[in-house]
Parts: C-alpha cells; sequence; structure tokens
C-alpha cells in the first residue's frame, strides 16, 4: 500500500506553485494545444470536395445522356463537358482530376450486342484519387444497363451503422494530441525541471535536509500527474464541447492509460534530468527522444499509413502503445482487455523506463 506522507503533498504543492508562476509553461502547456485543436478543427473538415472530371461526350444516344446525368446530379463529381483536346489541356493543367471519353458506340444497340470501352486519361499524379472515383463510376454504368436491359439485381447490401456516429479526423487526432501532450509535459516536468532545479541551487539545499531521494521524486510525480490530467481534462472538455469530437469509451479506462503513459515519461524525463547537465544539453538529448515518436508514433495519422520498414519500429515507441491504447478506448469504445497488446507495451515501457530512471538518478551526484 502506497502512502502518502504531508511533507510529499507539501513539496507537491511546492512544485505546483512553481509552475503556476510560470505564464510561459502555462501558456505551452495549458492552452497551446487547445490552440493547435482549434485549428485543425477549421482546417480538416469532413466534407470531401468534389471531384472534377471531364466527359468527352461522342455518343447522342439516350443512354450516353442518362450516364452523365447521373454523373452530374452524384455530389462526388464535378463534371465538365468539352473536347478531347481541351479537356485534355485542362488534365495536364491540373485542373481536372480525369477525363472520360464516352465512344459513338455507347447506345442501348450496340451495348445489346457487344461491351463497349469508356477510355479514362489520367494523370499518373491522380492515381490514388482513381482508387476512389473508379467504383463509383462502376456502379452507375452497372445501374444504366440494368435499366436498358429491364433487369433486376440478384443481390443488393444494406449497410447499417448499429454505432449511429461518424468519425472525423478530429475524432482520429484528439487521443493522439493528448498523448502527445502528457509525454511533453511529463519530459518536461521531471527532466527540464531537475536541471532547472540544480542550476539554481534548490537541489543543492535540499540535499542537506532530511527529504529523502522518494520524497522528492514522488512530489515531482504527484505535482506533474495533477498538471497532465487538468490539462487533458481541458483539452477534452474544449474539443467535446466546441469542436463536437465524440468519445465513447470509458474515462475511467481512458484515464488509466493515461497514467501509466505519465509515469513513463516522467521516468523518462528523470534519466534525461540525470544525464544532462545543462539546459541545451537536454534540449538535445531531449529532442532525440520526442521529435521521432512525434512523426512515428500515429498521432498526426495511423502508423499503417506509414512506409513498411518504419512501422516495426514505430509501433514500439512507448507513446505508440499510450496513443493507440487511448485512441481505441475514445473512438472504439474498446475494454481494458481489448487493448491487452498495447497494455503489455506499456507496461513493459514502464518497467524499463523505472529501472532506468533508478539507476541514473543518484541523489548526491544529480544535486552537485
Amino acid at each position: 500500500m502506497v502512502i502518502i506522507s504531508k511533507l510529499q503533498l507539501h513539496l507537491s504543492k511546492v512544485f505546483l506553485m512553481i509552475f503556476l508562476r510560470d505564464r510561459q509553461s502555462i501558456f505551452f502547456s495549458l492552452f497551446f494545444p487547445v490552440i493547435f485543436m482549434t485549428i485543425f478543427g477549421f482546417v480538416n473538415n469532413d466534407q470531401q470536395e468534389p471531384f472534377d472530371i471531364g466527359v468527352v461526350k461522342k455518343s447522342d444516344s439516350v443512354v450516353a445522356a442518362d450516364f452523365v446525368q447521373q454523373l452530374k446530379d452524384n455530389p462526388v463529381f464535378n463534371v465538365t463537358i468539352g473536347t478531347e483536346d481541351l479537356l485534355r489541356s485542362e488534365l495536364r493543367d491540373g485542373n481536372q482530376t480525369l477525363v472520360m471519353v464516352i465512344p459513338e458506340t455507347f447506345n442501348a444497340a450496340d451495348l445489346d450486342q457487344q461491351s463497349t470501352e469508356l477510355r479514362m486519361l489520367v494523370d499518373a499524379a491522380q492515381l490514388a484519387q482513381l482508387g476512389l472515383i473508379q467504383p463509383i463510376l462502376e456502379r452507375t454504368l452497372i445501374e444504366i444497363e440494368r435499366e436498358f436491359r429491364e433487369t433486376e439485381p440478384m443481390f443488393s447490401v444494406v449497410i447499417e451503422d448499429i454505432e449511429a456516429r461518424s468519425q472525423s479526423y478530429l475524432d482520429f487526432l484528439l487521443p493522439g494530441l493528448m498523448a502527445l501532450t502528457l509525454m511533453q509535459l511529463s519530459i518536461a516536468g521531471s527532466g527540464y525541471n531537475i536541471i532547472e532545479f540544480r542550476r539554481k541551487g534548490i537541489l543543492k539545499r535540499l540535499f542537506v535536509t532530511p527529504i529523502q531521494p522518494k520524497d522528492f521524486i514522488t512530489a515531482i510525480v504527484m505535482a506533474r500527474t495533477t498538471i497532465v490530467l487538468i490539462q487533458l481534462v481541458i483539452l477534452m472538455t474544449f474539443a467535446v464541447l466546441v469542436l463536437d469530437v465524440q468519445i465513447i469509451g470509458s474515462f475511467a479506462a481512458f484515464f488509466f492509460v493515461v497514467i501509466l503513459g505519465t509515469f513513463i515519461f516522467l521516468n523518462i524525463g528523470f534519466c534525461l534530468g540525470s544525464i544532462a547537465k545543462t539546459q541545451q544539453a537536454a534540449m538535445m538529448v531531449g529532442n532525440i527522444v520526442i521529435f521521432p515518436q512525434i512523426f512515428l508514433s500515429g498521432v498526426f495519422y495511423p502508423i499503417e499509413s506509414m512506409a513498411k520498414f518504419v512501422q516495426p519500429l514505430a509501433s514500439v515507441l512507448p507513446l505508440s502503445f499510450v496513443a493507440n491504447g487511448m485512441r481505441d478506448i475514445a473512438n472504439e469504445g474498446v475494454s481494458l482487455l481489448a487493448i491487452a497488446p498495447s497494455l503489455i507495451g506499456i507496461f513493459a515501457w514502464l518497467v524499463i523506463s523505472y529501472l532506468l530512471a533508478t539507476r541514473l538518478f543518484v541523489w548526491k551526484e544529480i544535486a552537485n
């Protein structure tokens, strides 16, 4: 059973007061993530811009006219009718995503006798967009064929969303951004503060008092965990109420992962403060630890979308386990048991970081 002494509580209050007196730290810790999230809220909306497609209509048949009309009626497309030369030029200039050429044989009589090919002119840079457009075009052509052959489809698929919700990029981003925030606050709160306390002579004065290393470490952990939890509650409340971000999982499970992640990065911060003797050295070592995780831990986009050779490394970073666990709970509503792989990784990093921190953090050497 863990017992918090009055001395540890008093020290944690002192560390909290030191934090609250630093306006710059308050801004970057409490308000900057909210501003960052707001910017993403305005920049990333869920409305997909329509694809610009050009249509060269060489057939005057009813079938061709019906097909073109269905394309125009589809909000996914912004259709431009024109000559092949004109639309080719617009495609080269990037004003069209693709150009479709409807041949003269695109009519009911010819369709009944043989298959008719539609030519699609694409720019190699737009091949990713083609993967989204082609299925829609194929479905439209199938509907046209059924209409003129007067046949009913053999099968139909009805999709029912049992969660009755849509997920935006902000829903994906929020857990990752919160994980990133707790990492930065925790590493800065333990590592950078130790160096600053050493520079100001605070650690030397504490060393000659009855305060034990465990009291010092416990107080920092309590103070920084409190700051992290306050920050994440502010960020979550703002995202839910203002940006309409949806969180469907258990808050207890979510903050359980948050606290474990905070302990990991506090330990990493203690290692950083033990190794680096100056703020400049701490910044350099801290960047080596933090920056790879910002871009490789799936904070802003899924790890699965990264290059194959990067994924094995990215998937075992501590921030990856924390961010994935928080995201699965927040977005999918899963239980702690369902995120067992992430929890195993979190506990593994918790043990590794604790062993490193206790080995490197020597009170006498740190104070001098």
